[in-house]
């Protein structure tokens, strides 16, 4: 008698994407934006979904996939995610440490204390693809970046917590999800994963 449970798993698609500057994390237009989606990256099967978001102007990994359990999985706070974030300023130390034991922040008008997690000072500037759209020029200011990896995922929350150790964050890239890395993925790569379940348990 034919297995149920694996002939649905087997059918199922998991994709990793580079998210560009400027994509909605979304396939229908919610309102009307002159926005790229997800749908004009890729020729997903029906009923692809995104795991999470990120905003439109942030950028980087993103998982899709037909699964909802899968989805779930994603976003339990035992997984990972990196980020790297390109702030205002020679970050110092003193705020790595601090973004390091917490931080607090505004989610959805209320006071909140972000949990403790890894953070450092990336030397230079990361092997990232340029932006599409321009940062700004450096006689505004010298910038500097930092790895933040957390566990949870409050809106906006890299940024709102670079901000308040005073290092507001102009660019945002997500670099990793538990194992699965961005690697040496261009903007608006779509690349189909087989074992996605291994590199997340």
């Amino acid at each position: 008698m034919p297995n149920t449970n694996q002939e649905n798993m087997q059918q199922h698609h998991h994709f990793k994407i580079f998210k560009p500057h400027n994509c909605l994390s979304q396939f229908k237009q919610e309102v009307m934006k002159n926005k790229t989606l997800l749908g004009d990256l890729y020729d997903f099967p029906e009923n692809t979904m995104a795991i999470g978001r990120l905003d439109h102007d942030s950028e980087g990994l993103l998982l899709l996939t037909t699964d909802g359990m899968m989805s779930h999985k994603v976003r339990n706070k035992s997984i990972e995610k990196e980020y790297y974030a390109q702030v205002d300023g020679i970050i110092t130390q003193k705020a790595v440490e601090q973004l390091q034991k917490g931080v607090e922040i505004t989610v959805s008008g209320k006071r909140y204390q972000t949990l403790p997690c890894k953070a450092f000072a990336i030397d230079g500037e990361p092997d990232l693809p340029p932006r599409g759209r321009y940062i700004r020029h450096e006689r505004h200011g010298p910038t500097s970046w930092v790895s933040v990896t957390v566990n949870e995922g409050k809106k906006r929350q890299v940024r709102k917590m670079t901000a308040a150790v005073g290092f507001p964050t102009l660019r945002l890239v997500r670099v990793r999800i538990g194992d699965i890395h961005i690697n040496n993925l261009m903007a608006g790569d779509v690349v189909p994963l087989d074992n996605i379940d291994a590199a997340l348990s």
